[in-house]
């Protein structure tokens, strides 16, 4: 995950019970329905409107640690996660750390598990995320790696797990987050400051060696609207695009603080410049935080902030997934990141919908 937001990112490294009939999670291990009371009822769910209007535009949530857990909460998010979402991407699971304890051990019974489940209950799965500076086992980070064990490293990582994942998933984050904020040069980390920019293709070539049907995506934060970062990423890709690199999208990540968000007419134009080099386009992680505890009035403009970028992506036709980076106010990365803010995503530490979740439902409701 991207984990960083807007002005304050370089800090950082790191419902509804529908009218219509939802699918019933069921457990990987168990295979039996998780059926707590329903939250919100007599609501048409997130999916159940894309579904039933045939909409281009997929609905996703990140699923993190409620996701089949002990917590007492965990039956009603697997409920929740089901009935409204038709896109699940897992929020850790996937990436090196938690895969890899060693260089010659992965451990896949997490990730497996969601696939799984979300094929059971007709979700498409986003892998996330292949090459990544951050969230990197101590064994890889600590090694007296030479460059061309380094790249050795890293494409035996892709070979594997885009392995172990072909056809199964509906996009893959193959690259996250390579560059700065505001300026043309890479981000110092493990791969770059080994490879330099050539890591960035070859991953994507590596990834299609391993998998050539799903969809490629380089993913980023502060690359919504038009502006320094967003240039150098547009650049890269048009260069990548140009000399034949199998990339075939664009991740925007999407975390935003309530009320500054870039402008409809800034996102529009930013989102047309990257579907005209030939690019899909997925907002990948959607969050919007407010300061906690937060008022009827940040959520109120936090709700205009997620209409507003959903109907970007509606009015874009090469914009076809909408996921939000988590389910519950009650599980998300913010508040220990921003102490003092969170309450970001539609549904509070209840289960109960937000005036946000109002807002897209009723945007969906309309197309």
């Amino acid at each position: 995950m991207g984990r960083r937001l807007l002005a304050v990112a370089t800090v950082m490294t790191l419902a509804a019970c529908g009218g219509d009939s939802s699918p019933t999670p069921t457990s990987p291990e168990a295979g039996t329905p998780n059926t707590p009371p329903p939250t919100t009822p007599m609501v048409t769910p997130l999916r159940r409107i894309v579904e039933n209007r045939g909409l281009r535009v997929k609905i996703g949530a990140a699923a993190g640690a409620l996701f089949n857990s002990t917590d007492a909460a965990s039956a009603q998010y697997m409920t929740v996660l089901a009935r409204e979402f038709n896109v699940l991407t897992p929020e850790n699971e996937m990436k090196f750390s938690s895969l890899r304890p060693s260089r010659t051990e992965y451990r896949y019974a997490r990730p497996d598990s969601m696939v799984t489940w979300a094929a059971s209950n007709n979700m498409l799965v986003r892998g996330h995320v292949l090459v990544w500076h951050s969230q990197l086992p101590n064994w890889l980070t600590s090694g007296s790696w030479t460059t061309a064990e380094t790249r050795t490293l890293m494409l035996e990582h892709i070979a594997a797990v885009a392995g172990r994942y072909k056809g199964k998933l509906a996009a893959w984050d193959v690259v996250n987050e390579a560059y700065t904020d505001g300026t043309p040069t890479l981000r110092p980390g493990f791969w770059a400051d080994r490879l330099g920019r050539s890591y960035i293709e070859d991953a994507f070539r590596a990834a299609y060696a391993a998998d050539s049907a799903t969809p490629l995506y380089y993913n980023d934060y502060n690359i919504e609207g038009l502006g320094a970062k967003s240039d150098s990423v547009y650049n890269l890709l048009r260069d990548l695009k140009a000399r034949g690199v199998p990339v075939h999208g664009i991740g925007m990540q999407m975390h935003l603080i309530a009320g500054q968000i870039p402008t409809v007419e800034s996102l529009t134009a930013n989102f047309a410049r990257f579907a005209a080099l030939g690019l899909k386009i997925q907002i990948t992680e959607m969050d919007v935080r407010v300061p906690t505890p937060g008022t009827a009035a940040m959520f109120a403009t936090q709700a205009d902030n997620y209409r507003d970028v959903l109907n970007v992506c509606l009015q874009t036709t090469a914009c076809d997934m909408f996921v939000v980076w988590g389910v519950t106010d009650r599980a998300s990365w913010i508040p220990s990141t921003f102490p003092g803010q969170g309450d970001a995503l539609l549904f509070d530490r209840d289960f109960v919908a937000k005036p946000a979740y109002t807002a897209i439902n009723t945007l969906l409701s309309t197309r």
